[in-house]
């Protein structure tokens, strides 16, 4: 399978942006994909039950959206709680170029884009919601969650949305055995299944 997506460097021009209308944050707005990132026609399933099972934000703290593709899960946040600091963070540059454009379409003026490397390592996080890319592979995927969920400040969650048949189960499990030696105390479970996704749950006592 391709993972173009993961990694295209080159924004998208004008000519290929697609405008489409999608659900976030209880009201329909216009953003804007392209080509060469994860779901370019819209909010794809396990983002949408990700946003359908999590508890609202809060109204103020510091989030991340990890792997933010053109934007859904970190525009949400920004919506939702605009006294929050809100960062997206994607290795695409296209996508963050999307998602920068849709933040300003939208007013979402406490939302900031950047890849991982521009991101000061000692910010800490009161939430995080992410739809991690599970097909870059399992050391991949292990070093980005070791490397972001230990910035989860004292009492954050993070949520996490993995279908069952990429390996839902078998992240849980290897979270729940990682996470303590690396920010203990730590718990792990589930917040909840839906359409064939776990949505999981990671909290920083």
């Amino acid at each position: 399978m391709s993972q173009e997506h993961y990694f295209t460097a080159r924004p998208a021009s004008d000519g290929e942006l697609r405008r489409t209308t999608v659900r976030l944050a209880g009201r329909d707005v216009e953003v804007v994909t392209a080509g060469g990132v994860f779901s370019p026609d819209g909010v794809d399933r396990g983002t949408r039950v990700l946003l359908d099972e999590v508890p609202a934000p809060p109204a103020e703290g510091t989030f991340l959206d990890l792997g933010c593709g053109w934007g859904p899960l970190a525009l949400t946040l920004a919506l939702e709680s605009p006294g929050a600091t809100v960062r997206a963070v994607d290795v695409n540059e296209r996508a963050l170029d999307l998602c920068r454009r849709n933040a300003e379409a939208l007013g979402c003026t406490n939302l900031v884009a950047s890849t991982p490397g521009e991101v000061d390592p000692g910010t800490v996080y009161d939430l995080i919601w992410s739809n991690p890319p599970i097909r870059v592979g399992k050391t991949v995927l292990h070093e980005m969650l070791t490397t972001w969920l230990p910035r989860l400040a004292a009492g954050g969650t993070a949520y996490l949305v993995v279908s069952k048949n990429l390996g839902g189960d078998s992240l849980q499990a290897w979270l729940a055995r990682t996470l303590p030696d690396l920010m203990a105390p730590v718990t792990v479970d589930r917040a909840g299944t839906a359409k064939g996704f776990r949505v999981l749950r990671v909290t920083r006592a």
